[in-house]
């Protein structure tokens, strides 16, 4: 039997963010972090019906904890005008404190991370900022995870430099935030300094932290990470592709990465896109399988 519970991890500016836990009452493994992207929150991992990657891994055995980053999803208060803080924040506090919340509550630090689009970005950037956490992590896998785009498909053109660039600066300045759920363009909105940072590695510009300066590709340039499975789909044209998920993994350490490309020519049962790389039915007989596979051959 899958149970949920909703837990509450406070953080700076009387802000908590929601931590959703999913696991097998009768089964005890490992314990695995899991982390969304931009304009998204944790329910891309799960559903209330115990449906996606979350409530799979907790038939398995896993221990899941999927976070909500500030503002996001079931964190409270959610992203409105005025509301400053943005993914440098998400580095330096919210995941921090999500891991001291897992490491009391559970005994064990996360020994496996997952990550969707952004989210692989924001994981790094957590290595490169604290690598004493590196030796608690077995390994990761990232779904459709890039920091710059390189791609020049008439997809992206549209999504990213039309919609990411230009639009969404646009919308953030008239409401104080990118209203990207009433817009329809994802599960979630962002704060005007969110969308700010991540147009700006989004552009190709240097990892570097707008903030302080902190320079994470230099910080990761000879660091060994944890082994790395990343995830394409086929259909994803415009937010990872191949060469973009590939730029990501040349500038993300030394440690082993491996690139798994999903769809039929490949031999799997859907050509995967971005989001339903994580909610398509047939997920669970390809990438999901892979994702316990290759946790299974790096668990320590």
């Amino acid at each position: 039997m899958i149970t949920q519970k909703s837990l509450s991890v406070p953080v700076s500016g009387g802000a908590c963010l929601h931590l959703r836990h999913i696991y097998h009452k009768q089964k005890t493994g490992q314990v695995v972090l899991f982390l969304h992207g931009a304009i998204e929150n944790g329910k891309i991992f799960y559903t209330h019906s115990n449906k996606g990657l979350a409530p799979f891994m907790a038939l398995n055995g896993f221990k899941c904890f999927v976070l909500d980053l500030r503002g996001r999803g079931g964190s409270v208060p959610a992203i409105d005008s005025g509301h400053e803080y943005g993914q440098t924040e998400s580095i330096l506090e919210d995941v921090p404190a999500a891991l001291a919340f897992i490491e009391q509550y559970t005994g064990s630090k996360p020994q496996f991370w997952v990550a969707h689009s952004w989210g692989g970005v924001i994981m790094n950037s957590v290595f490169a900022r604290f690598p004493e956490e590196v030796p608690n992590v077995d390994a990761c896998v990232y779904f459709g995870s890039k920091r710059s785009l390189y791609n020049n498909h008439p997809e992206k053109l549209i999504k990213a430099n039309l919609l990411w660039y230009w639009l969404a600066h646009r919308y953030s300045k008239k409401y104080g935030y990118l209203p990207a759920k009433k817009l329809k363009w994802g599960s979630d909105n962002e704060t005007v300094k969110s969308h700010w940072q991540s147009a700006q590695w989004a552009k190709k510009m240097p990892w570097v932290d707008s903030d302080d300066g902190f320079d994470y590709a230099q910080a990761l340039k000879s660091q060994v990470l944890p082994p790395t499975l990343h995830i394409a789909g086929v259909k994803d044209k415009a937010l990872a592709q191949p060469i973009d998920i590939k730029m990501f993994m040349k500038e993300s350490g030394i440690g082993l990465q491996t690139l798994n490309i999903y769809g039929k020519k490949h031999g799997h049962g859907h050509n995967y896109g971005h989001i339903d790389m994580l909610t398509h039915p047939r997920a669970q007989d390809d990438q999901f399988k892979d994702l316990l596979k290759w946790f299974e051959l790096y668990r320590k």
